[in-house]
C-alpha cells in the first residue's frame, strides 16, 4: 500500500516510467497472441506498421479504447528505439499531458516523441509509418563510410 494511500486515503499516482513498462510488455503479449511478431527488434517495426494498416478499421483491433492502445504502442516502438539507438526515456509526472508527451533523449541529445509519432501513424497511415522513421534514425547514427 502506497504512502499516500496509508495517510491520507489516496492512491499513489503511478509513475509514467512504470506506465512504459507495464504497457509495452502487455502491447507485446497482445500483439503476439494476434500473429503479429512483438520480440522488441527493429524488424518488429514493420509488424507495429502491419497492425496498423489491419486493424485501423472500425470493426479492427483500433476501433475502440485506442487511448490506451496508443499509449502502448507507443511505450514499444520507444523501447525498440532505446534497443537499437541507445537513449533514455524522459518523462513528466506533473505535465496533464504527458502519456503523449513522454520522449527520448538520443546520445546526441536529440528528443524524439513515440507516442506522438504512432498517433500521427494512427491518424494520416502510412505516410508516418513507424519502421521506415527508426531505420531512418538508425542511418542518422551511423558514422560516415569512406573518405
Amino acid at each position: 500500500m502506497g504512502i499516500l494511500k496509508k495517510l491520507f486515503g489516496k492512491k499513489e499516482p503511478r509513475a509514467l516510467l512504470q506506465d512504459i513498462a507495464i504497457s509495452k510488455d502487455w502491447i507485446a503479449s497482445a500483439l503476439n497472441s494476434s500473429n503479429y511478431n512483438a520480440d522488441f527488434s527493429l524488424n518488429s517495426l514493420k509488424e507495429i506498421d502491419r497492425f496498423f494498416v489491419e486493424q485501423n478499421t472500425p470493426k479492427g483491433l483500433l476501433g475502440k479504447n485506442v487511448g490506451s492502445k496508443i499509449f502502448a504502442i507507443g511505450s514499444y516502438v520507444g523501447e525498440v528505439i532505446i534497443t537499437v539507438l541507445g537513449g533514455e526515456w524522459v518523462t513528466d509526472d506533473d505535465d496533464p499531458k504527458g502519456e503523449i508527451n513522454i520522449s527520448i533523449m538520443l546520445a546526441d541529445g536529440s528528443l524524439i516523441f513515440p507516442v506522438q509519432r504512432v498517433m500521427n501513424h494512427y491518424k494520416n497511415g502510412r505516410e508516418n509509418g513507424i519502421y521506415d522513421y527508426v531505420y531512418a534514425l538508425l542511418q542518422n547514427e551511423k558514422p560516415a563510410l569512406g573518405p
